[in-house]
């Protein structure tokens, strides 16, 4: 046993001297903070952190086996759930793992704000803080597609609808994000190294310089009534308090961090035994569109805010709201970086904090809950009306077929009836050219899936053709003007060639004397 001890002292001694770990380690462990911190009110920013790693982990273990492709990411997920053993279980905590995490930071940030922690000198550190939580959301929206089911795509679907509403910019956003104008096999490489590389990286990176300025800075203080945060006194102040009625972090006040963390791991654990994975649901497809798609419960709100609003009013919000909100956050502590910290004497902080949460349990009940779906006068699998395929060619009738079994009524209302979510398209041939028609089924754009690869060519030339037909009668479709004076050109007879050897009379033999 001696002998043992002797050896892991001199490879202890060994690793020190060349690293010279130690001084900062203890530093970091032994700092003094005050007593009144060492509350269970102060656990949720180490939970936080000890989720992170949790994520980290498990990603990596997941990322061994998960292929970022269009064709193999579904199948890949289902041999994680049914063919590697505990690949269920894997799945499920690096999911349930994120649920946590984004409920903790959550809970972090409110904490944080009714406690005046992002006053003087902590402002750069709330500013961290804010992007911490918008990297935590990034993080869990990239993983929800990264399911690639139908839940998935279609949520992809939204999301970038939403980002090509930025003025400007948006399509090239778009086409950023998904590699291209419609969702493909390039859009799950670019997610993947989204939320395996790009995001957890900086996240990480940003963790670690929180954590540094809070050692560096100290931990915010327990606050009391009365206690004003000055500039010209506050840092003197708080030595003072840390110095009279102060405890070193470890073991003071680290325990309970322990202690919490490891019954956040324990709950995390739990609920992935007990509920198993998120998905994946049926495979992605863009004809399939009685999915419902709802987001994870982080992002249930704004579902349900984009369901309420009417459609005017959709696009200022998405464009607007958020950017207020995070200039708000962003600008909190330099206008609000001295006075009253606690919230006993802060009742705008109390109301604000509680309102948010009132309508962000509310609005989450009601994505939970409520059964959104297109507004329905027809059922969607109903034929084609008789009046519109009346004495028409096999070809539009078999584009009719295409229009009832793809289930274009779900969204599209034809004869007066259909649903609403999309465009009327009892006049869409006085709207569009056969080949704006053509491409718009290809590639999709807006609220529309693409169908490029879900329809053949043939059914594609087959729906167009019928939807060629949808005009009134009185009313001549729409026309490309450069296609039709090209037709028309070719169409024009050529005059003959009146060359020398063409006799001068046609009716006179060939050889004939004139």
């Amino acid at each position: 046993m001696a002998g043992m001890k002797t050896t892991a002292a001199r490879v202890y001694n060994w690793l020190e001297r060349r690293t010279e770990l130690e001084g900062p380690v203890k530093d970091a462990a032994l700092h003094v903070v005050p007593r009144s911190t060492a509350s269970w009110w102060y656990v949720f920013g180490s939970a936080a952190f000890t989720l992170l790693l949790l994520q980290i982990f498990t990603g990596i273990l997941l990322a061994l086996v998960y292929i970022p492709s269009a064709g193999e990411a579904w199948n890949s997920l289902n041999v994680l759930n049914h063919q590697i053993p505990l690949g269920w279980f894997l799945r499920a905590l690096h999911g349930w793992g994120s649920n946590f995490m984004v409920a903790i930071v959550l809970i972090h940030m409110a904490q944080v704000f009714l406690f005046g922690a992002y006053k003087f000198p902590r402002e750069l550190t709330w500013i961290i803080g804010v992007f911490l939580l918008l990297m935590t959301l990034g993080m869990a929206f990239t993983g929800q597609v990264l399911r690639f089911d139908q839940d998935a795509y279609w949520g992809l679907g939204i999301g970038v609808s939403i980002v090509s509403r930025v003025p400007w910019i948006g399509g090239g956003l778009v086409h950023l994000l998904l590699g291209g104008p419609i969702i493909a096999g390039a859009t799950l490489s670019r997610f993947f190294a989204l939320h395996v590389f790009v995001i957890p990286g900086t996240l990480l990176v940003f963790a670690l310089l929180h954590v540094w300025m809070v050692l560096k800075l100290g931990i915010n203080e327990w606050p009391m009534p009365g206690r004003l945060v000055r500039r010209s006194t506050y840092i003197a102040e708080y030595n003072q308090l840390a110095h009279e009625d102060g405890i070193p972090f470890v073991p003071g006040a680290f325990w309970k961090d322990l202690v919490f963390s490891g019954a956040i791991i324990a709950a995390v654990a739990v609920c992935a035994f007990v509920f198993g994975p998120y998905g994946p649901s049926g495979q992605p497809d863009p004809s399939i569109i009685q999915t419902v798609p709802k987001p994870d419960f982080f992002f249930l709100w704004i579902y349900s805010i984009l369901s309420y609003l009417p459609p005017a009013m959709e696009t200022p919000f998405i464009l607007i709201a958020p950017i207020l909100g995070i200039a708000f956050l962003l600008a909190l502590p330099f206008y609000a970086s001295e006075g009253e910290k606690s919230w006993h004497r802060r009742p705008v902080a109390v109301l604000a904090v509680s309102t948010i949460a009132v309508c962000f349990g509310i609005l989450t009940h009601l994505g939970t809950t409520t059964p959104w779906s297109p507004h329905m006068s027809a059922w969607s699998a109903d034929p084609a009306p008789p009046s519109l395929i009346h004495d028409a060619t096999p070809l539009v009738r078999q584009g009719a077929v295409v229009f009832q079994a793809k289930q274009c009524r779900n969204c599209h209302t034809i004869g007066g009836t259909g649903g609403e979510r999309g465009p009327d398209l009892d006049y869409v041939a006085t709207r569009m050219t056969p080949d704006e028609m053509r491409f718009k089924v290809e590639t999709g754009g807006g609220n529309m899936p693409a169908y490029g690869k879900n329809l053949s060519p043939p059914e594609i030339e087959a729906l167009v053709s019928f939807l060629e037909t949808l005009h009134p009668e009185n009313e001549p479709p729409a026309y490309d003007p450069a296609r039709r004076a090209l037709n028309t050109a070719h169409m024009q007879p050529s005059k003959p060639d009146a060359g020398p050897s063409a006799p001068a009379n046609p009716s006179a033999k060939p050889g004939a004397t004139p």
